[in-house]
């Protein structure tokens, strides 16, 4: 992964504003210095993290600021397709230059086929290694993208911006449709990361523990954390446990204030009874005692206002701590109980041969109620095998009698034996 890094490389933001369509904002004057190294970028769903990404890739334009990229970029998005009838050399981008030394080795000294090559005459084995370190050795260069599974595919999209040696690179959940053994090799790709800048948007925090530092977008601004996952989550129960604090001591402080408030108009309320009364007493005068109504008046309603004030003031605070302690809503996910009778045989496959591979290890039953979970390798026919249709239809009653079906490049044997 070694490059030639351009000096100075970062990624900088400087008063950045982005608006959807429909004028949500997402982003009001962020900036944002990114150097080098890696960082994951973290914060909840819909905290606008890939949309930073496009904004950084340049594949969105923001509504106000600029973004500058100090050398070349790369960036893997989200669920990112390829054409299924692409070889992976042209995947890589490396087809071109294969042709041109194919050409120079059998004898065509062209002067088109020098410049298509330049100084890359090992472009092959580079491509070859690549694919190597990302566990795709035995993927030929020759092969469609359609023949290799969808986790295979983002590995190769990350293989072809490797090869780019890029001075940024930009990785937007890559770990996304990546079986073990491959998330390791990803692993493994980013903590050996040191061409320039790495920036990484996951929920993985296997991965999250190879960065260098940790940058969390929350309510459109970032906050920076030394180390990775682990030091992340460490600052921020820190963090937590001293905001929480706060907010305890500001609500005393509110409760407090409001207490003396009160003791101060019961006083006040008191001081004029008593006033009223001692004036009826001694006969004091109308004029006089309206000017020391007024007077005291005056004295009361100066001495509120600094109680209402203060009082004001600490629920200010309170509003401020309550705001710095988190209250993340968590998703909860709660499935339906089924209504499969226990025992019950709902799935049968028998000699199942895939269009790609075979299920060698005889038949496989599934019983009801059971929840399973499918694991394999990359590339294994995991999707291939949830494809594969039932002859005739999606469903067949074991009353009717089974019938074999032959479509072209492979053949498949389910009986269902739910009731239609």
């Amino acid at each position: 992964m070694a490059s030639l890094i351009t000096p100075g490389t970062s990624v900088t933001c400087s008063a950045l504003s982005f608006q959807w369509p429909d004028g949500t904002t997402v982003f009001d004057g962020l900036s944002l210095s990114i150097g080098r190294g890696r960082t994951g970028l973290v914060g909840a769903n819909g905290t606008g993290k890939s949309t930073l990404l496009r904004l950084l890739a340049g594949r969105l334009c923001p509504s106000q600021g600029s973004v500058t990229v100090g050398g070349g970029l790369a960036y893997l998005p989200q669920n990112a397709s390829l054409d299924t009838a692409l070889r992976v050399d042209q995947t890589l981008g490396i087809a071109e230059q294969r042709t041109a030394l194919r050409a120079v080795e059998n004898g065509d000294v062209s002067e088109e086929h020098f410049e298509t090559i330049g100084d890359d005459w090992d472009v092959e084995e580079r491509a070859l290694a690549t694919l190597g370190s990302l566990g795709l050795g035995g993927v030929e260069l020759d092969r469609t993208v359609g023949q290799i599974s969808g986790g295979e595919t983002v590995l190769l999209r990350l293989a072809a911006l490797l090869l780019e040696r890029p001075d940024v690179l930009l990785l937007d959940e890559p770990t996304n449709n990546l079986d073990l053994f491959a998330r390791r090799r990803l692993y493994e790709a980013v903590g050996s990361w040191r061409s320039g800048v790495l920036v990484v948007v996951s929920h993985d925090r296997d991965l999250l523990e190879r960065v260098d530092r940790i940058a969390e977008l929350r309510s459109g601004s970032v906050s920076w954390y030394g180390g990775g996952w682990s030091g992340y989550e460490e600052a921020l129960a820190t963090q937590q446990e001293a905001a929480e604090r706060m907010l305890r001591s500001a609500e005393a402080d509110v409760r407090r204030q409001k207490r003396e408030l009160e003791e101060t108009q019961t006083k006040l309320a008191r001081r004029r009874r008593h006033g009223a009364k001692m004036d009826v007493q001694r006969r004091v005068p109308k004029i006089v005692a309206g000017e020391r109504k007024r007077s005291a008046q005056e004295s009361a309603g100066k001495l509120r206002g600094v109680q209402e004030d203060r009082l004001n003031e600490a629920r200010e605070r309170r509003e401020e701590a309550a705001e710095a302690v988190r209250n993340d809503a968590e998703i909860r996910v709660s499935l339906p109980h089924t209504a499969v009778p226990s025992g019950r045989t709902v799935l049968r496959l028998r000699g199942l041969r895939l269009r790609f591979g075979e299920l060698r290890e005889g038949d496989l039953q599934v019983h009801g109620p059971e929840r399973i979970a499918l694991v394999g390798r990359n590339g294994a026919g995991k999707s291939t095998l949830l494809h594969t249709p039932s002859p005739g239809s999606s469903h067949r009653c074991p009353a009717r009698p089974r019938r074999s079906c032959r479509c072209g490049s492979f053949r498949s044997a389910w009986t269902c034996s739910t009731k239609r």
